[in-house]
């Protein structure tokens, strides 16, 4: 079956590619579009959808400020924020106003589908905040360290955690993020650095990134 979406866009040309691109693939139909979160508001059709797709900066009512309209209908219809904006701040705002994930406008095709289909399915996916331009300057790093040759394996979650490190969230900004306390979220890095046998965060994002894991 079809995920059905809604896409919310202020920015016409942006909006008709996402749209078009999401035509290329059979998995997805596009049942709804707008200009902004008021008229997705104002449509009441929010409820006909399986994921809403939506711009976190727009006009008249911004993203963050329509998750919290929806949520005070009662409206529980996953959303997954796209934009163009790698902003800690508004990822942390979008996730405390009820954001399923969130997504940069350059992400791909198959990125995008997969994310769509796993927030329908019922996931929280906030890894998808780190940039390819962060991994991809630190893999430019060539740095020899101790770890262990063979790590015990991580949980989908420390890998999320990860993730977020990467891209510089504290572990206050991740506790935020993953609605955790601060204390849990430091002893889960721990965890995942005695696991990865490294003695601190940047040394265990690039053995994650050495095994492949992010």
């Amino acid at each position: 079956m079809k995920t059905r979406l809604i896409l919310v866009e202020d920015q016409m040309l942006v909006r008709e590619g996402i749209k078009s691109l999401l035509g290329l693939d059979d998995s997805v139909e596009v049942v709804g579009e707008y200009e902004n979160g008021q008229q997705l508001i104002d449509s009441e059709n929010a409820l006909n959808c399986d994921v809403i797709l939506m711009d976190i900066r727009m006009p008249k009512l911004s993203g963050i400020d329509t998750l919290l309209a929806l949520s005070d209908k009662g409206i529980s219809t996953p959303v997954l924020m796209l934009t163009t904006f790698d902003d800690h701040e508004l990822v942390n705002g979008a996730m405390r106003a009820g954001a399923k994930g969130y997504l940069l406008k350059d992400v791909s095709l198959e990125t995008l589908v997969d994310t769509i289909t796993q927030i329908k399915n019922g996931k929280t996916l906030i890894q998808p905040a780190v940039t390819e331009k962060v991994l991809q300057g630190l893999k430019g790093l060539n740095v020899e360290f101790e770890s262990f040759e063979n790590p015990e394996p991580l949980t989908e979650k420390e890998v999320d955690i990860l993730r977020l490190i990467a891209a510089g969230y504290s572990n206050k900004e991740i506790a935020d993020a993953m609605f955790k306390s601060t204390g849990t979220i430091k002893n889960q890095v721990s965890s995942i650095m005695a696991k990865l046998g490294v003695r601190d965060r940047t040394r265990a994002v690039l053995k994650a990134l050495e095994q492949g894991v992010i």
